[in-house]
């Protein structure tokens, strides 16, 4: 076991690279000769005593995966052939010696490499290969498990090395932790009778299901473009929302100082206000709690352009129980749902003589309250029919739209992306060739079905009337 100083080390390291997202390797430096190559992986693992918990991953895939970096990037010849930038024995050695007693180490899914020979804790394994870059130059991957034996605080570290003629290597170290801080949060559930322009008063929080606790906290909260922060908060960030970026989010970032037990669940010491705009629907808002040391979560803070808040402080407070069930490892909520958009679409009526060539509009609109942004679906697109009318022949065909297929719904299919905004309107310009004059010949734009938040499904189809008798 490490001393105390160097188990939260482990912990910070841990928690600001899940934080962050990155990885914490070092940079490669270019040499001429031997060829400087650096071994991959994560910086540290905090070994899960809950493994139903889903971190830090899934049963049967590796927490560790390892990997070489080489100068460059890979460029395939003219052939599109990618070729290494280097050929010629080497060995790896991966040594985790030091968690017997810590947990079960499992080199079954190590890959890459001719072959591998495993002698207790310590694998040996051999490659010809390297190309430049990392992406060709997986090493495949360690699993572990916690065993009886294994207790919160325990630790041990996987020392990576390797050795080969014309190589400069430079090894990698995992740091391994049983039981460190583990924060599940606090489910959250939309109030009753909510509407678009309420503001939501979040009750955010979360278990330690780890059996360690740490010297501070990090809450990051964002929400997407119809969501807001009304109120702040002195010990909160605040990046606001792009408005040229529709898929844009608003993200605050807020740090605290207090210290908290392993086992424990917290709250915050008042609820954390969401705003949503009249036009809200379905929009996105997730947090999650991080435990970070406050001087190093301050680091985060330049990654954007963050405001400081001007508020009262936010504090945490310890909950006397909580129900396991009410947590969990990603809190997220899509809200309002009660709100409604009006999809308008509209035809034309044209007079034209046979022979000639006409313009036919198809209208769209949405005349809101709220935008259609499909945020679940990754921007998907909604898509409408149109039936054209008999005696005609299709002489141009707007972007966005196809021929239907045998048994189709109708004579075209045509598409619109998604995210739709509250006052969105678009044409979409059909050319037709009248090949017999047919009174009141009719066709239609119209949805397949009534999607739900539609608030007005009237004038979800429009008619397209050629040579209509009388004024209407």
């Amino acid at each position: 076991m490490t001393p105390l100083a160097a188990v939260r080390r482990t912990i910070s390291a841990f928690a600001l690279a899940a934080l962050a997202g990155t990885a914490l390797a070092g940079p490669v430096h270019a040499q001429e000769e031997p060829l400087p190559v650096s071994i991959t992986g994560p910086d540290s693992v905090n070994l899960s005593l809950h493994p139903e918990s889903g971190e830090p991953g899934e049963p049967g895939e590796p927490q560790i995966e390892l990997g070489l970096r080489a100068p460059g990037e890979p460029v395939p010849d003219e052939d599109g052939v990618i070729w290494p930038i280097h050929t010629g024995e080497y060995t790896v050695t991966v040594d985790a010696s030091s968690l017997a007693g810590v947990a079960a180490v499992d080199f079954s899914q190590l890959g890459g490499w001719q072959g591998c020979s495993v002698d207790g804790l310590v694998a040996t394994c051999s490659g010809y290969e390297i190309y430049a870059g990392q992406d060709f130059n997986d090493l495949g991957g360690i699993r572990l498990e916690v065993t009886e034996e294994s207790a919160a605080g325990d630790s041990g570290a996987i020392e990576i090395t390797a050795a080969g003629e014309a190589l400069a290597f430079t090894g990698h170290t995992v740091d391994v932790l049983v039981g460190g801080p583990e924060l599940l949060m606090k489910q959250l559930t939309e109030p009753e009778g909510f509407r678009a322009g309420d503001t939501f008063q979040a009750p955010l929080g979360f278990h330690n299901v780890g059996g360690l606790g740490g010297d501070g906290v990090v809450l990051r909260i964002s929400g997407s473009r119809g969501l807001s922060f009304p109120s702040t908060f002195s010990n909160c960030w605040y990046e606001p929302h792009d408005p040229d970026d529709v898929l844009g989010r608003t993200t605050a970032l807020c740090i605290f100082d207090s210290e908290f037990a392993g086992e424990a669940a917290y709250g915050l010491s008042a609820p954390f206000p969401i705003g949503t705009a009249g036009f809200a629907l379905y929009d996105a808002m997730s947090y999650s709690f991080s435990a970070v040391p406050a001087e190093q979560a301050r680091d985060l803070l330049t990654e954007g352009g963050y405001q400081a808040g001007d508020g009262p402080a936010l504090e945490l407070v310890r909950v006397p129980t909580a129900d396991p069930a009410d947590y969990t490892r990603y809190a997220e909520m899509d809200f309002p749902t009660a709100n409604t958009f009006d999809l308008d679409l509209t035809g034309e009526r044209l007079r034209a003589r046979k022979g000639s060539t006409v313009s036919v509009d198809v209208g769209f609109a949405n005349h809101g309250p709220a935008w259609l942004a499909s945020l679940r679906s990754g921007g998907e697109p909604i898509s409408f029919w149109v039936d054209l009318p008999p005696g005609t022949t299709v002489t141009a065909v707007p972007e966005g739209c196809r021929p239907g297929w045998e048994g189709a719904e109708g004579d075209y299919l045509c598409f619109i992306d998604t995210p739709i905004l509250e006052d969105a309107s678009r044409t979409f310009t059909f050319g037709l060739r009248v090949d017999e004059v047919i009174k009141n010949a009719t066709g239609r734009a119209f949805f397949a079905y009534t999607m739900p938040n539609e608030g007005n499904p009237a004038n979800d189809s429009g008619a397209i009337v050629l040579n209509p008798t009388g004024r209407h």
